[in-house]
């Protein structure tokens, strides 16, 4: 009876460590940038909501609201312009020990501006979009983690009165390794810096239906510090983003400079 109740209770102490080991890698990232196009620096702020779906912390559900300033081509003033504006709702499933899958809806309302000084808005572009990604992380020691993601998205796009753009639909894929280190389990601090490609086909509206090739468009580098705000719900995200888009301007003085602040409100599981 002895050994009967030590394995017992053996059984229930690997049992709460194997459920604390996997409710440590539920989400807990940052709300990345958008492309903002071909400028020289960029503001981004992002206010999100972040549910638990189940008492395991095997579900979660992150919906936000954000908005996004851009410069001219020719200074470093990201307040100049507004540059986007996004409604994005993702649920995450972490269906086995290191792994997840989610998938999302997106709506995203970005002005277009002339090419030339001074610079003035041209019109507005609609994009709706939806994806599908999957992530498995690795550990590293106990402060380092290695989370490797693969998206593909679904992009189709509108004028602002749902007319036909340039562009008709977009295919395009992600693919992203992100290194987490852990600075302090006070306040949940955490750096992570990452590395992303897009490569992406377009199907392009005109008197002859064409596709673009399929290839390789952009490189998105970030670094983030992360930390939960002392007897609150919520997390602070600051960051910094280099956006290196092929055969821009931009590439040519170093890429887009980012500027980014998420703030996430954290909603435990409720019945």
């Amino acid at each position: 009876m002895k050994k009967l109740s030590m394995m017992f209770c053996i059984k229930k102490v690997l049992a709460t460590l194997f459920l604390i080991g996997f409710t440590g890698n539920i989400l807990r990232a940052q709300i990345s940038p958008p492309g903002l196009g071909d400028t020289k620096t960029a503001l981004w702020t992002a206010f999100g909501i972040k549910r638990q779906l189940d008492s395991l912390g095997k579900k979660q559900a992150l919906s936000y609201i954000a908005i996004g300033r851009k410069s001219n081509p020719d200074d470093y003033n990201a307040l100049s312009k507004q540059a986007i504006f996004v409604l994005n709702h993702e649920v995450y499933h972490s269906f086995a020990p290191h792994q997840q899958y989610s998938y999302a809806v997106s709506y995203r309302r970005q002005p277009q501006y002339e090419g030339s000084t001074p610079y003035e808005k041209e019109n507005t572009e609609q994009e709706f979009r939806i994806y599908g990604r999957y992530a498995y992380t690795f550990d590293l020691g106990k402060k380092w983690k290695l989370k490797n993601t693969v998206r593909q998205e679904f992009r189709k796009f509108f004028a602002a009165d749902f007319s036909k753009v340039e562009e008709d639909f977009q295919l395009r894929t992600r693919i992203k390794s992100q290194l987490t280190y852990t600075v302090s389990p006070k306040n949940n601090q955490k750096l992570a810096v990452s590395a992303e490609a897009l490569f992406s086909l377009s199907h392009l509206n005109g008197p002859d239906t064409q596709w673009e090739s399929f290839g390789y468009r952009e490189m998105r580098i970030t670094a983030y510090y992360m930390f939960d705000i002392p007897h609150s719900p919520f997390t602070v995200d600051i960051g910094y983003m280099n956006n290196l888009i092929k055969d821009s301007r931009s590439i040519h003085r170093g890429g887009v400079h980012y500027v980014a602040v998420d703030l996430i409100w954290n909603i435990p599981f409720s019945r």
